[in-house]
């Protein structure tokens, strides 16, 4: 068990996503979270673009990590979406993303917020965790890979 493991659940890990661009990526996130959370899906769209337009959330080797702080929103909620077909994202390697790791802190974000962040990249930039993640295709297995994970210390 780690940090993350409270974060994701089966049904937060969407295997075959399709999105042709960054836009509809989020769109189809923020529709997701928005049934989850009982918070508008514009509302998340405006947050997380907002965080976008700072600078790209995109990590490099196909992965990214989009993410915001929500107005109203009391605990951290994530998701995965994995697409079908790789994305333009302005990654600093130029490769287009097809693995993204969405989170949704508070407004008011903590240390413990920022820590969720800090793994999620640890993870996303850990060579072999990363190919497990991109290559897997049953969504209990993505869950594990992701609880199970510990950050070489």
């Amino acid at each position: 068990m780690n940090v993350l493991s409270r974060l994701f659940t089966t049904d937060s890990i969407h295997l075959n996503a399709q999105a042709s661009s960054k836009t509809q990526a989020f769109e189809i996130a923020c529709q997701y979270f928005a049934t989850k959370l009982q918070i508008p899906s514009d509302t998340l769209l405006s947050f997380l673009s907002a965080r976008e337009a700072l600078g790209s959330t995109g990590l490099g080797f196909g992965v990214a990590i989009p993410h915001g702080r929500i107005k109203g929103l009391q605990e951290p909620c994530a998701a995965v979406f994995k697409l079908l077909t790789p994305i333009e994202f302005g990654s600093p390697d130029g490769k287009p993303v097809s693995l993204l790791i969405f989170l949704l802190v508070p407004e008011n974000a903590t240390q413990a917020h920022l820590e969720i962040l800090a793994a999620i990249a640890q993870l996303l930039t850990n060579p072999q965790s990363r190919d497990q993640l991109q290559n897997e295709t049953d969504p209990e297995k993505v869950r594990d890979l992701i609880c199970d994970w510990e950050a070489l210390q």
